[in-house]
């Protein structure tokens, strides 16, 4: 047996394993992914300093990364059945890591922008393909392996862009990015040998098909109030994440190190809530917990432009990310009202639709930036956050 023959032996053993290893591949990945998601905005405001560029330009940048994140969602949903997961769970890690590493070679903001693209491509591939591959592995414990690892990104989101922040203050923000790229090449060997290989589609469905029976499902008032509520939080949570280190800094004697720890404090508040509020849900009817959220997180919104003390602005930033809550709520709720055969296609195009709305919410808040408005930025986005409270309250409760 040649070397080539054992070495496929060993990673053929290594995926017929323990699934567990895989779980903590699949993991690790979402933790990079959804962790570095937030550092480019954790460490915008010397970013925005070294290229010179306006609040605008700058919530542009965070716009394109969430763009083309959604861009990913539609069409990587159509191929799991084609090509499997390994191959586009792999392809992100690898694409991720590319785009991180193209921030050493950007001089320009236009280059800043294009190494941005090229993330938020990467990342874009890691999140329907990691659904579809917890479900056909841990058929009796699903529901511990996703809580895993969304647990996994929540962590993340809290963690990365502290030391990013950190990282930067010291060496730069270009270090505070690419060092993190050797970490998703480990991430793609990882999920490389533990991913065993899926039976594909051979058949050639009619997308066109899939597309109209998305399309007919979307005539139900349930989904169409539902999508509309999940399209206005996730705006204001883009634009909050964008702009709230860069807003504590340029309103308030403070550090980007400790504006990057206060927004780590708005993801520890999110991973508190997902703990209690699916529990909620169950006991008391998804609409009802719903608004709750809205409310609990608009309040700290509006507040925010008067707070003072880093104790009192991290409890706000804290009570604002239990918004983070409304979304596993609102994607079980609509995932639920999808038509069964097309549930996948139907998914993939809602995500699109619900990250690409979204990614408007950062040059949003840049241009109330530029003008002066700060401060009206988040009285606006308390007042979208209860208007899609108004959404859930009348939502039908779900059978």
């Amino acid at each position: 047996m040649g070397v080539t023959d054992r070495f496929r032996g060993v990673v053929a053993a290594s995926r017929a394993g323990n699934p567990y290893r895989l779980l903590a591949a699949v993991a690790a990945g979402w933790f990079l992914v959804l962790g570095m998601r937030f550092v480019v905005p954790a460490v915008l405001p010397t970013i925005r300093a070294e290229f010179g560029v306006s609040n605008t330009q700058a919530g542009v940048a965070v716009t394109v990364l969430w763009l083309t994140y959604a861009a990913m969602q539609f069409p990587t949903g159509v191929y799991i059945d084609r090509v499997g997961e390994r191959t586009l769970l792999v392809g992100s890690a690898l694409l991720s890591g590319v785009g991180l590493l193209g921030y050493l070679v950007s001089p320009t903001y236009a280059l800043f922008v294009l190494a941005t693209a090229g993330f938020g491509l990467g990342t874009g591939l890691y999140g329907p393909p990691r659904g579809t591959l917890l479900s056909r592995t841990f058929d009796d414990s699903e529901g511990t392996a996703f809580g895993t690892v969304m647990a996994a990104g929540s962590v993340g989101s809290a963690v990365l862009p502290l030391v990013a922040a950190v990282v930067t203050t010291r060496y730069g923000w270009r270090i505070g990015l690419a060092a993190v790229a050797p970490l998703f090449a480990v991430v793609a060997v990882a999920l490389w040998v533990s991913i065993s290989d899926r039976e594909t589609a051979t058949d050639d469905r009619s997308l066109r098909a899939d597309l109209r029976a998305v399309a007919a499902g979307l005539g139900d008032r349930r989904l169409a109030i539902a999508v509309t509520g999940a399209m206005v939080m996730l705006l204001v949570f883009q634009a909050v994440t964008a702009f709230l280190t860069t807003y504590l800094v340029t309103t308030r004697p403070i550090s980007q190190e400790t504006a990057g720890a206060l927004l780590s404090a708005l993801f520890v508040g999110g991973a508190v809530s997902q703990a209690v509020t699916g529990r909620l849900a169950d006991t008391y009817g998804t609409p009802k917990v719903l608004v709750g959220v809205c409310v609990v997180s608009a309040v700290p919104l509006a507040l925010l432009p008067v707070l003072e003390g880093e104790l009192l602005v991290g409890l706000g930033a804290a009570a604002i990310g239990f918004r983070m809550s409304s979304g596993p709520l609102t994607n079980a709720y609509i995932v639920d009202l999808l038509p069964d055969a097309v549930e996948g296609t139907g998914w993939g195009l809602l995500r699109t639709g619900f990250f690409s709305v979204g990614a408007m919410g950062s040059t949003l808040v840049g241009a109330f930036a530029d003008r002066g408005l700060f401060d009206l930025s988040f009285y606006v986005m308390a007042g979208l956050t209860l208007l899609a409270g108004g959404l859930f309250l009348v939502l039908p409760r779900r059978e």
